[in-house]
């Protein structure tokens, strides 16, 4: 059974840091492409950034662009978001989604995990 389970996420105080984590299982993640979304109340979903299949490309959203880090280890079946410099508009549930395939920035994404909530406030 396939399955992607986020975790990392919590309360941080603005301009802290957190490292979410998407452990996967099921399926072997050399053959997928990874991404990282949210989705605040009232928006619409908004891929955060994503990691292509061989992990050689990256891509990430200009709202967090300089602030977010996306690396995966293949060898551990992780993909890894590292957060920095956290913003209040930052704080919404996290999702990791896969595709089969090496680009992440096109096509569907198949298998979504249930959400972290991350949490940015003083």
């Amino acid at each position: 059974q396939l399955q992607l389970v986020e975790s990392g996420g919590g309360l941080v105080q603005p301009g802290g840091s957190l490292r979410l984590s998407c452990a996967t299982s099921g399926f072997s993640l050399v053959y997928y492409a990874i991404g990282w979304f949210r989705q605040a109340p009232g928006k619409e979903r908004e891929r955060v950034s994503c990691i292509s299949r061989s992990g050689s490309n990256t891509n990430y959203a200009d709202s967090v662009k300089g602030r977010f880090t996306i690396s995966r280890d293949n060898a551990k079946n992780t993909v890894y978001l590292q957060m920095n410099s956290l913003k209040p508009e930052d704080t919404t549930i996290y999702y990791c989604a896969a595709r089969y395939g090496s680009s992440c920035v096109s096509g569907n994404y198949d298998y979504w995990g249930q959400g972290t909530q991350v949490t940015v406030s003083s």
